[in-house]
């Protein structure tokens, strides 16, 4: 397992001022970093690059989709902000972009989505393909709770946008935040996400400190085993003292002492949980798929 830490928890757009947080990141004992960017205009690519290769740490690429930016509704300009946005995650040298693709984070339109959106959907997906295969990138689709909104909600709903699009670089973004409140168990969203599961964001119930509330992490991990997961795993939580990014993940209260203690604490959980003995063996534990 690799575990990895989410940039939103310090700022809302990554940036070369914010090249200070690798060391501290790699010191940390994390294996990467989440690069978390809503708009790519003026990126400074290289100069992250080069930074993630001097702090030996490796990379992946969160976005979500904001405003007017829809895959479900036509020329909306989706696609090329995708197609921006996988470019950018091959010359930072990720080999993943992921986040909620689908329609912007918030809209919620008082209906079920329509046939006629599922299909331009797929057909959105299906035209940047050409894009995740020239560089090389995955593009794992995040499912959220219903609400935040109304397209995409359960790992078998994204299961079912993969297999429509048909491609292998299209995969799910399982949170733990968001199954805890959609799906029937961990294990059984994990296993509807089956072989398109690409990546896994390790959240607590209340977005706080991993191993702190009451996500079963034991049956998390149960489950990925079964799937011989062995990929990403994300600390994903906010800084909750960052006005805009506390108020777009709505979080109205400390979650711990300092932001940064969801990760130095709850990387010294998840490791311990995944790396343990009762990890290895699981017989000699109590973790189990329920």
């Amino acid at each position: 397992m690799k575990f990895g830490v989410n940039t939103l928890l310090w700022t809302a757009s990554f940036d070369i001022g914010h090249l200070d947080l690798l060391p501290r990141i790699k010191d940390a004992g994390f294996d990467g970093v989440e690069i978390s960017r809503f708009s790519f205009d003026k990126f400074p690519a290289a100069k992250i690059r080069r930074a993630l290769e001097a702090n030996q740490l490796q990379c992946t690429l969160c976005s979500a989709l904001t405003g007017n930016l829809s895959m479900a509704r036509p020329d909306s300009g989706a696609a090329s902000f995708l197609t921006d946005a996988i470019h950018c995650a091959a010359e930072i040298g990720a080999a993943v972009l992921v986040g909620p693709f689908c329609t912007p984070i918030g809209f919620l339109p008082g209906g079920r989505r329509t046939r006629d959106e599922w299909n331009r959907a797929v057909d959105s997906f299906r035209a940047i393909v050409p894009a995740l295969d020239q560089d090389s990138i995955s593009l794992a689709v995040e499912p959220l709770n219903r609400f935040e909104t109304y397209f995409l909600n359960t790992a078998a709903d994204a299961r079912a946008l993969c297999d429509a699009v048909g491609h292998p670089r299209l995969g799910i973004l399982f949170d733990t935040f968001h199954a805890n409140i959609e799906e029937k168990s961990l294990s059984a969203g994990i296993r509807d996400a089956g072989s398109r599961l690409m990546h896994v964001h390790a959240c607590e119930n209340d977005r706080g400190t991993p191993g702190s509330g009451h996500i079963e992490w034991k049956e998390l991990r149960s489950a990925l085993q079964e799937l011989a997961y062995d990929d990403w795993l994300v600390i994903e939580s906010f800084g909750f003292a960052i006005p805009e990014i506390a108020a777009a993940a709505c979080i109205w209260r400390d979650l711990a002492k300092e932001p940064e203690d969801i990760a130095w604490q709850g990387l010294h959980y998840l490791r311990n949980l995944f790396e343990s003995e009762s990890a290895t063996n699981p017989s000699t534990g109590h973790g189990g798929v329920g």
